[in-house]
């Protein structure tokens, strides 16, 4: 016999049924209970992957501050304002009819969900947005 057939034979391995309870559901005894599992942990936070820079002003994000962002988008297309990126007043009609639709669709689509204050602003930046546009309009017809 070669030493590799004596080496397994010489080995063996034992089974040990280590289940607290037995096939008819009792408790076993006189077994040492195991440690109870340690609870799971909750994953960690993850961080988030845009980070307010330390400059930036902590803003609530509301519905009035979302109107005030596309009010601010079309006028910069309507040339009233430099645009943020190039520092340029540059006049852009399709853009700013196009952000004005989207309030007026805005407007439609949220009508009686809105309070006072939002409405009353929403209806003002349309009528001032509007007026600018018609006016900005007739003058590049003409």
């Amino acid at each position: 016999m070669s030493m590799e057939e004596s080496e397994g034979k010489d080995k063996s391995f034992k089974v040990q049924d280590r289940r607290r309870f037995s096939a008819e559901g009792e408790a076993r005894s006189g077994e040492p209970e195991e440690s109870a599992a340690p609870e799971p942990q909750p994953p960690p936070a993850r961080e988030e992957t845009a980070k307010p820079s330390a400059n930036a002003p902590n803003v609530e994000i509301n519905f009035s501050m979302f109107l005030i962002s596309l009010s601010t988008q079309a006028l910069a297309a309507l040339g009233e304002m430099a645009d943020p990126v190039t520092g340029k007043n540059q006049r852009d009609l399709d853009a700013a009819r196009q952000l004005i639709d989207i309030l007026g669709v805005l407007r439609e689509k949220t009508r009686g969900n809105l309070d006072q204050e939002e409405n009353n602003l929403l209806e003002a930046i349309l009528f001032d947005l509007r007026m600018k546009y018609v006016e900005l309009a007739k003058h590049s017809a003409g």
